[in-house]
């Protein structure tokens, strides 16, 4: 799918004044060619063509006001004024189309018609006015494309049924050319049916527009592209709808609970380049929810922990199985201040809620103060080094080789250790973490005043 260029005002307005000069040009040539010769098919094309005069201009008015950008009333932009106006169109082509249909019928019923003189320069206009036609549909079929315009569609379509009505004009005179005198009023009776086709699609087009109604096509493209990015996306909600040619979505996602707020808006993201990919230019508005089906049992724990408001994290979750269900247990933090018999309300809340669920037996919480933030204090480069010194010989014993990276930070709680080990990448990350546990319990063996030790492992 190709990317949709911006609406131009001065682009589409020259066009648009393009098909003003043409379509008077034409009204001169077959309506004045029309009376002159009596010449009903003619007159006809003539007044279709006046209709396209004031046609051409409702669709500069339309293409300038369509350009201006989106206000605070018209949130979507102002590009719908091109639907209106083409229905405003389809109104004026009806009226001249419902005259020149109902004297075509009452000339073909008289018995002695009107036969129109034929002669060469009156084939010569019809040739000036298809030549002119052409010229018309190739000019605001590239606008069409160019700034997506409902309007351009529109005179594309009236252009084209100009054309066939001026070859229907041209086999009527050429019918009368040959002796059938009702082949004037016949191609008449052509053009002002091809006028009420032009109509009805015109009306079907903007009217669905108007609607809101989205194409099965544009809607499947975008589920399918959203579908497509992780199995962890669920897709809840898909909503479109067209203004102008320009798409605007509104979607609503599912991600696994415990997701942090960075990764949700990551997640939203790429829906919104998920669904311009495939439309170009779409305005894309993402929610994201916490999902709730398709989850393991860990899962629906951290969510059910997280859905209670004043628990600020859920960690240390254990699942052990008995059977068909399982016992669950975690740990529970809340903020500073609050009291044991609060804290002890919300966690029986949270066990309720674990042990709806019909693959859990029992709940066992564990309830913790959230950690407040441990302030440094100064201490001397001798001080530290003199803590470094033992523990990074102890590293290098174990492991067989100097740490990466070691530095003990002196706290008001006691000394930090912050650990950065090398070990085996090909190691799975639970042995990885056995490494970095059996390591941490000989670091506070040697110096059991460690306040806190940090161990980060990297693959060597």
């Amino acid at each position: 799918m190709t990317a949709i260029a911006a609406p131009s005002e001065e682009g589409g307005s020259r066009t648009a004044l393009v098909s003003i000069v043409a379509a008077c040009v034409l009204v001169a040539l077959k309506l004045g060619t029309g009376l002159a010769t009596g010449s009903l098919a003619l007159v006809s094309a003539g007044i279709e063509s006046s209709g396209d005069v004031i046609a051409a201009v409702l669709t500069l008015i339309a293409v300038r006001f369509a350009s201006r950008p989106a206000d605070r009333e018209h949130p979507y932009g102002h590009r719908r004024a091109e639907n209106l106006a083409a229905l405003g169109e389809s109104v004026i082509i009806a009226a001249a189309a419902t005259l020149v249909t109902s004297e075509a019928i009452r000339r073909l019923l008289e018995e002695n018609p009107h036969v129109v003189a034929t002669s060469w320069w009156l084939f010569a206009v019809i040739a000036a006015a298809i030549a002119i036609d052409v010229g018309r549909i190739v000019s605001s079929r590239r606008a069409a494309r160019q700034y997506n315009s409902p309007a351009f569609r529109s005179n594309v379509v009236n252009f084209v049924s100009d054309l066939a009505g001026s070859i229907a004009v041209l086999a009527g005179l050429g019918l009368v050319a040959i002796g059938y005198d009702h082949g004037d009023a016949l191609a008449a009776l052509v053009v002002g049916l091809l006028i009420f086709g032009a109509v009805g699609r015109l009306v079907l087009e903007n009217a669905r527009v108007l609607m809101d109604r989205t194409p099965e096509d544009a809607r499947t493209a975008a589920r399918e592209a959203v579908e497509a990015l992780e199995p962890e996306i669920e897709l809840r909600r898909l909503r479109l709808r067209e203004s102008g040619g320009r798409y605007f979505a509104d979607v609503v996602v599912a991600v696994t609970p415990g997701r942090a707020v960075a990764a949700g808006h990551a997640a939203a993201d790429g829906v919104e380049s998920a669904i311009q990919s495939v439309l170009p230019a779409a305005d894309v508005v993402v929610h994201v929810e916490p999902r709730s089906r398709g989850l393991a049992l860990r899962e629906r724990v951290l969510a059910a922990a997280m859905a209670e408001p004043r628990v600020a994290e859920a960690h240390d979750i254990q699942i052990f199985p008995s059977g068909e269900r399982a016992t669950v247990s975690l740990h529970l933090k809340f903020a500073e201040g609050l009291g044991l018999d609060e804290a002890h309300a919300l966690s029986e809340r949270v066990e309720e809620t674990i042990a709806a669920d019909d693959d859990v037996e029992s709940v066992e919480t564990h309830l913790e103060p959230l950690e407040r933030p441990v302030p440094q204090r100064r201490a001397s480069a001798a001080e530290l080094a003199s803590r470094e010194a033992p523990l990074r010989a102890l590293v290098a014993q174990r492991l067989g080789e100097p740490p990466r990276e070691l530095r003990v930070v002196a706290t008001d709680t006691g000394p930090v250790l912050f650990l950065t080990i090398a070990v085996a990448a090909d190691l799975s990350l639970e042995d990885a973490h056995g490494v970095a546990s059996e390591l941490e319990e000989a670091l506070r063996a040697q110096q059991g005043d460690l306040a806190e030790v940090v161990v980060h492992t990297e693959p060597a």
